[in-house]
């Protein structure tokens, strides 16, 4: 009995040296290159050069250029949008007159800005001034998975106050809307540095 369990002992011991040495000798001599697998698809994210025109909003209070590649909206109000349907996203543009109410138009502009903070991972702001032109704004860059990730206002603090903001048409996700943001993004500062008030 006893001699029985001292075989079955060596058996085993052998069988473990066996694998062990079988298993280096695979690590060692079967080597190649580590395949990681592919995504399924990947979105085709080249965007057309943007070319400029200029248009001037139908009650020609303003004008600025926009980018040829997308298309002007105009809702019964006198509001408008900006639409990039290859995208799925518009810039929503609203006009208001200022009357003797300057502080609350800023402070309206920015409470927009701000009540996405819950969502933002944070929140960029550039001041923008073209003297010239009586042109003066703030311009924001929200980060994170917030509704809107690019907004801004510009006025000449005396007659006119304009407010722009960027939708998708999807559940928000920054990572996968990033190079279509830099896109618009890029669109909405030229929108700014051409704006001219016109009346």
């Amino acid at each position: 009995m006893m001699k029985v369990r001292k075989m079955n002992k060596k058996m085993a011991d052998s069988l473990k040296q066996k694998v062990i040495f079988g298993s280096l000798f695979l690590m060692l001599f079967s080597c190649e290159e580590a395949t990681t697998p592919k995504p399924d698809a990947f979105l085709r994210l080249d965007y057309p050069k943007a070319e400029y025109e200029f248009f001037t909003e139908q009650n020609n209070r303003f004008k600025f250029e926009k980018n040829t590649k997308s298309e002007i909206v105009v809702d019964k109000d006198g509001a408008f949008k900006i639409d990039y349907p290859l995208m799925k996203a518009s810039v929503y543009i609203n006009y208001r007159p200022v009357e003797n109410n300057l502080m609350l138009l800023l402070k309206d502009a920015q409470k927009l800005t701000y009540n996405h903070t819950i969502k933002a991972d944070d929140i960029k702001e550039s001041v923008f001034e073209h003297p010239e032109k009586q042109v003066y704004g703030m311009f924001y860059r929200v980060e994170g998975d917030a509704a809107t990730n690019v907004q801004f206002y510009v006025t000449d603090s005396l007659k006119h106050f304009v407010v722009g903001t960027l939708y998708f048409y999807a559940k928000p996700n920054f990572d996968s809307i990033y190079p279509a943001t830099k896109y618009i993004e890029n669109d909405m500062m030229t929108l700014m540095e051409t704006l001219e008030w016109t009346n």
